[in-house]
């Protein structure tokens, strides 16, 4: 019953066009980090940019809190909204954090495992993209949203796998060497990974949202 009035009451929408504005800057930030991991002179460049765009996704985070306070009716549960939004900010906070190690290291060259979870993690990214305004109508595109949590949770599982495989290499390139580039090239794999867990946390909150609201 209590469900059928809220029905009926006005919404306030631009909690979706917020999703919409931090979403951007996600994939933004994601399409950095992948030019980061190209390597070259250019990477404090893309390191840059990776701050850049958490920044404005910060702005926009805190836009969000706000409205959640003062809006009477909100799309759905007040604090699935803000675990949605902080589980977005998550993502690229930790784009940023292996930005600021990337640049702590003076790392320049990466491995080729690298490389792959960065374009993965661009795929997440699009996918939340895409995911978000389907939340709208969200009886509608039950079967979608689904398959775009599921297909982000195996690109997760994916990273997990070159994680492991770029942890390997890195032991048999620099077991007889410095031991130094493995401990960084290992670091810069950790943040890599929390990157994707990240996102399969994004995952988990639209699905949960679905499963309450459907």
């Amino acid at each position: 019953m209590l469900g059928w009035f809220r029905r009926l009451l006005p919404h306030e929408e631009r909690f979706f066009d917020l999703f919409a504005k931090h979403s951007q800057k996600v994939v933004l930030g994601a399409e950095a980090l992948e030019g980061m991991l190209k390597g070259g002179e250019e990477t404090p460049v893309y390191c840059q940019r990776v701050s850049q765009f958490e920044n404005d996704a910060d702005q926009i985070t805190r836009e969000v809190l706000t409205a959640v306070r003062r809006t009477f009716i909100t799309p759905f549960d007040r604090g699935d909204i803000k675990n949605l939004i902080t589980a977005l900010d998550d993502a690229i906070d930790q784009m940023q954090q292996t930005a600021k190690a990337v640049m702590l290291f003076e790392v320049r060259s990466f491995e080729p495992p690298m490389r792959e979870i960065g374009s993965i993690l661009v795929q997440c990214a699009m996918l939340v993209g895409r995911a978000l305004p389907l939340m709208q109508s969200m009886g509608q595109n039950v079967a979608t949203l689904t398959a775009m949590t599921e297909e982000i949770t195996r690109l997760e599982g994916r990273v997990d796998d070159l994680n492991d495989i770029g942890l390997k290499h890195l032991y048999v390139k620099h077991r007889d060497g410095n031991a130094m580039d493995f401990i960084v090239g290992a670091e810069i794999y950790k943040h890599l990974e929390k990157v994707a867990d990240r996102f399969d946390d994004v995952a988990n909150e639209i699905n949960s949202i679905v499963i309450e609201q459907v």
